[in-house]
């Protein structure tokens, strides 16, 4: 459990919106060029890319919801919150007329191909691809991005990480993440976000 004082939280929120506009820049990129990658239609690259960047909206509402509700002391049960951002996330976007597509794998981008993910512990094919397809771009962005418990992982060492967790992913769409992975579209895209 965490505890904060409300004046402890405001600027590790700004941070955090600014982290996660960032996240969702690469996140909906890489996105982009694996559903490319896949042979899917201009439409559902678009539709991915979108996705991308809006995925962890229900992240920012998290963090405005808690800091509303706890004037001086919070306590935290971190995981449980975060396991309720893809629903949050997906009900803004629905309310907003997001299409269904985006919906789809803003809920779906947290599930597990073996059934251990979240909200819904989908498992295997009845993950949506758009669902399958985020999460593996998702967890590669988090694995290159500075968290406030490590530094951010090179490309080399995330995609080891990654390696070791294919339980998680389709493998269809793991392999065609990993075709890209040393393109150098895939690298211009890392560099233009500072990454190396």
């Amino acid at each position: 459990m965490l505890y904060y004082s409300k004046d402890d939280i405001e600027t590790p929120i700004e941070v955090t919106i600014e982290e996660a506009l960032e996240h969702g820049m690469i996140v909906s990129n890489l996105a982009y060029l694996v559903s490319k990658e896949l042979g899917m239609d201009e439409e559902f690259c678009y539709d991915m890319a979108v996705a991308g960047i809006v995925h962890d909206i229900g992240k920012l509402k998290i963090h405005s919801f808690l800091l509303q509700k706890f004037e001086h002391i919070m306590a935290i049960d971190e995981a449980r919150y975060i396991r309720m951002h893809p629903s949050m996330g997906y009900a803004i976007l629905k309310e907003k007329g997001f299409h269904d597509r985006i919906l789809s794998a803003v809920l779906s981008h947290h599930e597990n191909y073996d059934g251990s993910g979240y909200p819904n512990n989908l498992k295997g094919k009845s993950i949506p691809l758009e669902g399958r397809i985020l999460h593996v771009c998702d967890c590669f962005g988090a694995l290159i991005s500075n968290r406030p418990y490590r530094q951010a992982f090179d490309l080399e060492t995330a995609i080891e990480v990654m390696i070791d967790e294919t339980k998680n992913f389709d493998m269809k769409v793991y392999l065609a993440f990993q075709n890209l992975a040393f393109s150098d579209t895939f690298k211009s895209v890392l560099n233009s976000f500072g990454i190396e």
